[in-house]
């Protein structure tokens, strides 16, 4: 089975590259099943419904969140109707949505994706550490293959995870920094791990927002209002190989991919 994980989608710009690319890459590399972070695809900061059932339409399965998934006031009320979008499952008991949802591959067996978040300079939540252990026993009986978002901050916490988990689950996959990490690697029993898998949206910018702005808070320490760049969409993923009964992952590589790009070589990907 191959699993195409889509990096943290930034407004706009980075739903209309989702848009552009995804049928291309699901075509040529034979993609089951596609998983994407979208807590910030509403205007930068934030989902609302109109925004995660187009980027459902576009062909995404699943969606992942993190501490910005509350950002748009309508998130409480649509995440506990559509049980495909995710919220950390380290949230406190009685927070609305859930932390897991099994899905469906195209030909193949089911996948479970499990959303937890870090606490290392994040907002403090249950240990993600145990409750993981937790989510991955709810679901094991209806599914070999499990993919974590772990939305995190520190690479240290996002190693920490991948290790705590190598050969529990197919695959351990870091999202927030929006910086796309060169560390793909299959971890001891066949988990597949990267520290983060990046943004999709526009590159020409500051993790997603206008550069001037955000260098002038670094300059100045002013506040400043941010808002979402435009230069540069391009698609940041990651591709993994799983097998269907065991769960064990044989592979994972970066995609790193321009609407452009695609449109004269749909092999561009960015692997070592």
């Amino acid at each position: 089975m191959k699993i195409l994980f889509i990096g943290d989608i930034v407004g706009k710009p980075g739903r209309e590259v989702v848009r552009k690319t995804l049928p291309i890459l699901v075509e040529h590399h034979a993609i089951d099943i596609v998983i994407a972070n979208v807590e910030n695809a509403a205007g930068g900061m934030g989902i609302t419904r109109d925004v995660a059932e187009s980027i459902r339409d576009f062909g995404v399965q699943v969606m992942t969140s993190g501490n910005h998934i509350w950002d748009k006031k309508e998130a409480l009320d649509y995440i506990q109707l559509e049980p495909r979008l995710l919220r950390p499952a380290n949230y406190p008991n009685g927070v609305p949505g859930r932390g897991h949802y099994v899905a469906h591959g195209k030909n193949h067996g089911p996948v479970a994706v499990i959303n937890v978040m870090g606490r290392v300079f994040m907002n403090p939540l249950d240990n993600p550490f145990h409750v993981i252990n937790e989510e991955i026993e709810a679901i094991r009986q209806d599914a070999q293959i499990v993919i974590v978002d772990f939305h995190a901050e520190a690479t240290s916490e996002k190693l920490a995870m991948g290790w705590h988990l190598a050969g529990k689950v197919t695959a351990v996959v870091g999202t927030h920094t929006h910086v796309q990490t060169a560390d793909e690697r299959i971890l001891p029993n066949g988990t597949a791990y990267i520290t983060d898998v990046g943004m999709t949206g526009p590159h020409d910018s500051i993790i997603g927002v206008h550069t001037g702005p955000a260098l002038q808070r670094f300059l100045n320490g002013m506040p400043s209002r941010f808002e979402t760049a435009t230069a540069n969409p391009r698609l940041n993923g990651v591709i993994i190989t799983a097998d269907d009964v065991t769960g064990r992952a044989a592979g994972i590589v970066r995609v790193n991919v321009s609407a452009e790009s695609l449109e004269t070589s749909s092999t561009e990907l960015v692997s070592t």
